[in-house]
């Protein structure tokens, strides 16, 4: 069978992907190395994302800020531990100006700068300098920051939207007067994050606390939301922080609390990333290109007049009647009334990934019908809507998808997390071919023999299974 993709994800997962961005037009690689540059329907998909993540994180009394791009060096050395896991991934600034050397514009010598600067790679360390003049007395407390911003972090194998030097991302960073507080916050954003990647993305997340080995850097409890792909390999989709008082610590963030005396506040930090497309992408998409759940479609239906040189007129105009009609319910509708053949419209938004493709011709005209297709199941879901009826057939119908969608996803997880017994088992299985998530004892793995099995295998610990933190799952990844 044809398909649009080639290979298929049964041949080259990962060329699969690198295909599908392309055929779905959502992004291509930067002039800039490690850089990409997300093309309108990729950011269209981004901003719908963004937006209803937004909603949810100042529905938990967080505000949005924006701190600087630049970070002097000598916040870092506040908290080298921290940045110890970014120092090979930095990019520095260390001049201010150009200058015409040998006909080629180059760093003027002259304009060296005596602290070099730091393009942020996260921003804990300048955010955490700012906390320190904000928090004065307990009234002031908590402080829950927010902000949507760009970073930068050096990657030697870039992978579009998985791994790029620059990414989108939000991060958050709380302040309170308890070790509590604290403890309750990484929590809730932990859950917050996997309300909305089921709700929103159509995603069931492995979620768990990180083991000891694999916490970020500088945190007591590092809470993360991992997603199985089609292929079984794992991609970590956001991250929620306690980091207890060590940061308050490195920059100074004190308060006067109840007693008059002064405290060491308590921090959290919690962020996700453009990866999360990544994610929603090789999660949902098939051989024939993008499959988007309806809340994060940009189109949510698209209607392709199927036209003959003496009906064009007509049949297009009847098109625009059935797309008002939806979209005066707020659907998000494309009426595709372009020069191209009828059979490429419907590749082109096959290809990327619209919920729902409405086709009208003569005859659906002359019935004041349209024929319907799901994208997520293809022909065999085509059927015929009556247009009086059309907008509540078509709103049940995305929310229909949306929760077959997650469904889909679930029942996949189950299929792909497998139990076992030990360390042989492991390494058996993995000998085998056998992909996915595998989950057994956390202290399996710290014998030294895990050790050689992460090397062997390319493997890793993702996370503590919530529901019993002595076992661990483990997982190839992204």
């Amino acid at each position: 069978m044809k398909t649009a993709i080639t290979p298929t994800r049964a041949e080259n997962f990962s060329e699969w992907y690198q295909n599908l961005i392309v055929a779905a037009d959502l992004a291509e690689n930067s002039p800039v190395r490690g850089c990409m540059t997300i093309k309108p329907y990729g950011w269209a998909i981004w901003e719908l994302m963004r937006d209803e993540m937004d909603k949810r994180i100042k529905a938990s009394g967080v505000q949005n800020a924006n701190f600087p791009l630049l970070i002097p060096i000598d916040f870092f050395n506040k908290e080298a531990e921290h940045v110890a896991g970014f120092a090979k991934e930095c990019a520095v600034v260390t001049h201010h100006r150009l200058k015409m050397i040998d006909g080629q514009l180059q760093p003027d010598p002259d304009s060296k700068l005596t602290e070099p600067y730091i393009i942020r790679p996260t921003s804990e360390t300048i955010i955490g300098d700012a906390m320190a003049r904000w928090v004065q007395s307990y009234r002031d407390l908590p402080l829950k920051l927010n902000q949507w911003v760009n970073v930068m972090r050096w990657e030697m194998r870039p992978r579009m939207f998985l791994r790029t030097s620059e990414f989108n991302w939000q991060e958050g960073h709380n302040v309170f007067a308890t070790a509590q507080e604290a403890h309750e916050d990484a929590r809730k954003m932990h859950k917050i994050y996997g309300d909305y990647m089921r709700d929103v993305l159509a995603i069931e997340s492995i979620m768990g606390e990180k083991t000891p080995e694999e916490r970020f850097a500088g945190a007591d409890h590092t809470y993360t939301l991992e997603h199985i792909m089609q292929d079984g390999k794992a991609l970590q989709a956001g991250t929620s922080h306690n980091l207890g008082q060590h940061f308050a610590k490195s920059f100074n963030i004190q308060f006067l609390g109840t007693s008059g005396k002064l405290e060491t506040a308590y921090t959290t930090s919690w962020g996700t990333t453009t990866r999360m497309m990544g994610s929603l992408f090789m999660v949902h998409s098939d051989d024939d290109g993008l499959v988007l759940p309806p809340f994060v479609a940009p189109y949510q239906v698209v209607v392709i007049p199927i036209v003959r040189e003496e009906n064009q007129d007509t049949l297009n105009t009847y098109a625009e009647k059935v797309g008002e009609q939806l979209r005066e319910k707020g659907i998000r509708v494309l009426v595709d009334t372009s020069d191209m053949r009828s059979a490429d419209k419907m590749w082109k938004w096959i290809k990327r990934g619209v919920p729902i493709r409405i086709e009208v011709g003569s005859r659906e005209m002359d019935n004041q019908a349209v024929t319907v297709t799901r994208r997520d199941l293809g022909k065999s879901s085509q059927k015929t809507i009556d247009i009086k009826n059309l907008s509540d057939d078509i709103q049940e119908m995305l929310q229909t998808i949306q929760n077959d969608m997650l469904e889909k996803v679930k029942k996949r997880n189950l299929e792909m997390i497998t139990n076992v017994s030990g360390l042989d088992e492991l390494d058996n299985m993995l000998n085998d071919g056998k992909i996915g998530f595998f989950r057994l004892k956390y202290e399996h793995t710290l014998d030294s023999k895990f050790d050689d099995l992460m090397e062997k295998h390319k493997i890793s610990r993702r996370c503590l299974d919530d529901n019993d933190p002595n076992y661990v799952f483990v997982a190839k990844s992204y």
